[in-house]
């Protein structure tokens, strides 16, 4: 398995530094990852590292609790793609959903998809499903559905629980065939990663991402 080409390799915590993303970057041409995925900050920076290769430059928009205002997505998006991000990773508003709004959800997800449509960029909304229900998680599938995401996104690592089999299947059994998954959060090993991809995951976003790709050449995971 070639999981190398699966992976958006990842520094988004808050300390990150330009030396981080200098580093990831040089990970991401050594190991052919699918993606580059930084903080807003550092999308130009990252074309400069990337230059012409493979790897496409990700971002995240309303990380990690999404709950700013439409407009402030909105702009952030614009940003982003201006910048230079290929691939939006944006965190839809988790209180939204338990407020049971899914009309603000519908208004939100329908002013963003005009922008990436527009742009003709990849789309990935973040569900954080290691903090919803079982039905939330189903009606977030039938939402982003309609609206012809290109990926439905677990989480953002930063909520308690992250990727998990049981979620993964859930949303491919709620999901169109043309609709991706993501699996992120807490994916440290290429057992866990297989595993996950196996469920129904065509992407991975991890952090650990070469220790994932060593233990797939070596065998060696636990």
């Amino acid at each position: 398995m070639n999981i190398n080409r699966t992976i958006d390799h990842t520094v988004l915590k808050p300390t990150t530094t330009l030396e981080d993303v200098k580093k990831l970057c040089m990970e991401c041409v050594e190991y052919d990852f699918a993606a580059a995925c930084v903080p807003p900050l550092y999308v130009k920076i990252a074309q400069q590292f990337l230059g012409n290769t493979n790897t496409k430059i990700a971002t995240v928009i309303g990380f990690p609790f999404g709950y700013s205002a439409i407009e402030a997505k909105v702009a952030e998006l614009i940003l982003a793609i201006v910048d230079g991000a290929d691939e939006l990773d944006v965190v839809i508003n988790i209180s939204a959903i338990k407020n049971n709004d899914w009309e603000y959800l519908e208004k939100e997800i329908a002013n963003i998809m005009y922008i990436v449509r527009e742009k003709k960029k990849v789309i990935k909304v973040i569900i954080e499903s290691g903090i919803l229900l079982e039905e939330e998680i189903v009606k977030c599938c039938q939402l982003y559905s309609k609206y012809g995401v290109d990926f439905v996104k677990t989480s953002t690592g930063y909520a308690e629980r992250g990727a998990t089999i049981e979620a993964v299947k859930l949303m491919r059994a709620n999901l169109p065939a043309n609709i991706q998954i993501k699996a992120s959060g807490g994916i440290r090993t290429f057992a866990f990663a297989k595993e996950l991809i196996e469920a129904g995951a065509t992407r991975i976003g991890a952090s650990a991402s070469v220790n994932i790709v060593k233990e797939s050449k070596e065998g060696t995971a636990q």
